[in-house]
């Protein structure tokens, strides 16, 4: 049930991860050649603490607690070394811990301490190597990551393209990624066919059924230099899904009063479209804008506008507040706590899919002073942004992350 809560923390990881290119060698003469050592180019580390509470757990069937929390924490080891040729292959490691507690999740068992996922550390490693040409910018790359939890494992792989144009002001950027998951089937204590376990794996040998979940998604971003101070991005991002997409221990309660487990289709097609702007006001004020429009073969339908002003208060302080609001109509299979048509194929009271709209409001502080942070040459950067989440289902949240870049 924290599929969204943890996307919105990643979200924000990615943000604050900097990534920012190093001044490239001069490449020596071939028939002088010298072999280039691996070097460390940056290293990242951030922290983010994730709370939420609410009253529309899906687990219990759209209502009760949705108290959660969530510890999530990533380092990130940039290297690099040129070749013979003069190409730079750069190497990304980057290592996720997640530690979380949700109170709903207890409910899957209430008579039982070992309910699945009551609380679960996630790990989740990955690597990216990509080769690119310092004079053109053009760039290649693969990824291979793998993410474990209580319930799940998943092996991912990934390529990305980049192509410059001469004059450097158009760029475009492709990916593509495949996660080939699979989950342990966990069923709400009551509704367990004899013999069944519970999936603990403490003191419960009895089977359980294990099904695959695989997810395809694309990206496709044009990145245009307008004028010198406006710059805008187009971003399509389509995505397929295919295995089990419901989540198995969250109950559905009927207008007969029968209840069931959740049940969709095993098949999702997605489609975001995004459109961003940058206007860079003058020295101490920039302007980032973002538009996003959703669509699946769900019935979901959402639209979401994000502004961010980074403020510029010195040479190497900026400060930078922001604001998103989304609104979405839900899929045809939600339902509240017992409405449910009892002939009805596919059921959810997963609120995460029901129509809603929300706000998110924040602020972001970046230090990046020259003689590096608290004086430390190696510590470049340090970043922290706390925003507050409000939605009209009730739910509200509240994330804090540290970023930290080293050098």
């Amino acid at each position: 049930m924290k599929k969204l809560y943890l996307g919105v923390i990643a979200m924000y990881l990615g943000i604050l991860a900097s990534h920012a290119q190093t001044k490239p060698q001069p490449v020596k003469d071939t028939t002088n050649y010298e072999a280039r050592k691996l070097k460390v180019d940056e290293v990242n580390f951030v922290s983010a603490y994730y709370s939420q509470d609410g009253n529309n757990s899906a687990v219990t069937g759209g209502i009760g607690t949705e108290k959660l929390t969530d510890f999530a924490n990533t380092l990130d080891l940039q290297m690099s070394r040129y070749s013979r040729s003069g190409k730079k292959h750069t190497f990304n490691f980057e290592l996720g811990v997640d530690h979380y507690t949700s109170a709903s999740s207890d409910k899957i068992d209430p008579n039982s301490i070992s309910s699945a996922s009551r609380q679960d550390m996630r790990i989740y490693p990955s690597l990216n190597w990509t080769v690119s040409n310092d004079k053109t910018g053009n760039a290649f790359g693969l990824t291979g990551s793998y993410s474990r939890e209580f319930d799940y494992q998943s092996f991912g792989g990934g390529i990305n393209l980049t192509r410059l144009s001469h004059n450097k002001n158009t760029q475009f950027d492709f990916k593509a990624q495949v996660f080939l998951d699979t989950w342990k089937v966990i069923l709400p204590v009551e509704l367990r066919p004899a013999g069944y376990g519970s999936g603990s794996g403490h003191d419960d040998d009895r089977p359980v059924d294990y099904k695959p979940r695989n997810s395809f998604s694309t990206s496709f971003s044009l990145s245009q230099v307008l004028t010198q101070r406006l710059q805008m991005a187009f971003i399509v991002e389509p995505s397929y899904q295919h295995g089990l997409l419901a989540t198995k221990y969250q109950r559905d309660y009927f207008t007969d009063g029968s209840v069931r487990v959740e049940n969709l289709p095993d098949s999702r097609y997605k489609l975001p479209i995004g459109l961003r702007f940058n206007y860079f006001l003058d020295d101490h004020f920039i302007i980032r804008t973002f538009y996003r429009y959703y669509m699946d073969n769900w019935g979901i339908r959402a639209n979401t506008a994000e502004v961010e002003i980074p403020v510029k208060l010195t040479s190497f302080v900026s400060v930078s507040p922001f604001y998103r609001y989304n609104t979405q109509v839900g899929t045809r299979y939600f339902a509240p706590y017992g409405r449910h048509d009892p002939s009805a194929t596919y059921y959810t009271s997963d609120y995460d899919l029901s129509s809603l709209h929300s706000n998110f409001v924040g602020a972001n502080l970046r230090l990046s002073p020259p003689n590096g942070v608290f004086g430390s040459q190696h510590l470049t950067s340090l970043e922290l942004r706390a925003g507050h989440y409000m939605r009209s289902t009730g739910l509200t949240s509240n994330i804090v992350t540290l970023a930290l870049k080293f050098k």
